[in-house]
């Protein structure tokens, strides 16, 4: 009888064990079949009050979920790959992220952050690489514009996205290509229909306000994104303030005299010492971007992620989590940046070996941060005005976009470990 008691309790014990209680979210290359889904997954269980976990650099930077069956359906649904762990195997593999001979760190994730995208009215998904992934992965998000961000409405949201914008009121410097083109006339009038019932005499003076809330937003702890033009031209409006850099085609009157000599470099994120460009018809903001200075083809171009210390750079590590380090390169309006351009303080986190050029940047200002990712869609390498969208279920493991999508995940990290 007392062999028999042994036998039943050590099963009941061995059943326990073996009990489902986790669900991973593996991200490496091979055993995930949908990477940018299993972000809206991770999304989807914060934002009903699910615990997660992010394991930096575990098999790609997987996701450690709670077992329950409605986030399996969730997962079988959208076409996420998830493996189902016993508490025994989801202690060996935190075991085995705390050990300190491994590059691995377990970061908790605490709530679903607010996203806001700010974007023309109208615009579609696909005319911007963010929205696109985060219609995608089915994240939400609040699509805002100069109404609200003047109104203070971005202290609604944890993290805000700038849709490729002129920040500078030289309406993407298109100028010279399409002048005479219907929609550029139209989004022209429309723009300073808008400055104008916002109380500006020009768009200059409008955009230069918004930077300058956005600015704001990330001093008092916001995370915001940029991609794009929006990254150098948010940069040069934030230097310009108070100085007419816009010739008579953009705002009706001449440019200041000398205004290259009045750029205040202080007021910046990211770039210092950047020459402009005075042409208007010159489809270029500054000597920032590298498009013009490189000459990488196409089948070369590609940039690598820096790797971090997961334990004591947990900030980098979030951003730069992937299943490979090489990502293919992307051109853009602003396709890169130019390294000796950056402040000492910026970090870069994916660069091209040819050139030296930086392709994906961070930094802090404030108690904020932002994150600035060259490029217009990770999957189009020169996207050009009218292609069609880029379909991303022919993409589901795009590994240029999951650094957008880990820029989205990060501000839902545990804040003792935001620090560096």
């Amino acid at each position: 009888m007392m062999l028999k008691r042994y036998l039943y309790i050590f099963i009941l014990l061995l059943a326990s064990a073996a009990k489902a209680s986790f669900i991973l979210l593996p991200m490496d290359e091979t055993s995930q079949q949908n990477h940018l889904k299993a972000y809206g997954i991770t999304y989807w269980c914060l934002d009903k009050n699910y615990k997660a976990s992010w394991l930096l650099n575990y098999r790609g930077g997987s996701f450690l979920l709670p077992d329950a069956t409605e986030i399996r359906k969730e997962c079988q649904i959208r076409g996420v790959s998830f493996e189902v762990l016993s508490d025994a195997e989801q202690i060996a593999i935190l075991n085995e992220i705390s050990s300190p001979s491994q590059n691995m760190e377990s970061v908790v994730l605490e709530k679903a952050p607010k996203i806001a995208v700010y974007t023309p009215k109208g615009k579609q998904p696909w005319d911007d690489a963010v929205t696109l992934v985060l219609t995608y992965a089915e994240i939400p998000f609040t699509p805002i514009y100069d109404e609200e961000v003047l109104s203070d409405q971005l202290l609604l949201y944890d993290w805000l996205h700038l849709h490729h914008e002129d920040f500078t009121g030289q309406y993407g410097k298109f100028y010279g290509a399409y002048k005479n083109a219907p929609w550029y006339i139209e989004q022209k009038k429309a723009a300073e229909t808008l400055a104008t019932q916002l109380g500006y005499t020009k768009v200059s003076q409008e955009k230069g306000a918004v930077a300058k809330k956005i600015r704001d937003f990330v001093i008092g702890g916001g995370f915001m994104f940029a991609m794009c033009s929006a990254t150098d031209s948010f940069d040069i409006a934030l230097a310009a303030d108070g100085v007419d850099i816009c010739e008579p085609m953009f705002d009706g009157d001449g440019s200041d005299p000398n205004y290259q000599s009045k750029m205040e470099y202080g007021n910046t994120f990211a770039f210092k010492d950047f020459i402009l460009e005075r042409r208007p018809e010159q489809y270029e903001f500054s000597d920032i971007d590298m498009t013009l200075k490189r000459k990488i083809p196409m089948e070369k171009d590609y940039f690598t992620l820096m790797e971090f210390s997961a334990k004591w750079d947990p900030i980098p590590s979030m951003l730069c989590q992937n299943h490979t380090q090489l990502v293919k390169g992307f051109m853009g309006q602003t396709t890169a940046f130019d390294a000796t351009l950056l402040k000492s303080n910026v970090l870069i986190m994916g660069s091209c070996e040819l050139n030296g050029e930086a392709r994906y940047i961070h930094g802090e200002k404030g108690k904020g941060m932002f994150t600035f990712y060259s490029g217009h869609d990770p999957e189009d390498f020169q996207h050009q005005v009218g292609d069609p969208a880029t379909v991303l279920d022919l993409h589901p493991n795009s590994p240029g976009y999951r650094l957008i999508l880990n820029n989205v995940l990060f501000p839902a990290a545990r804040k003792k470990k935001m620090k560096t």
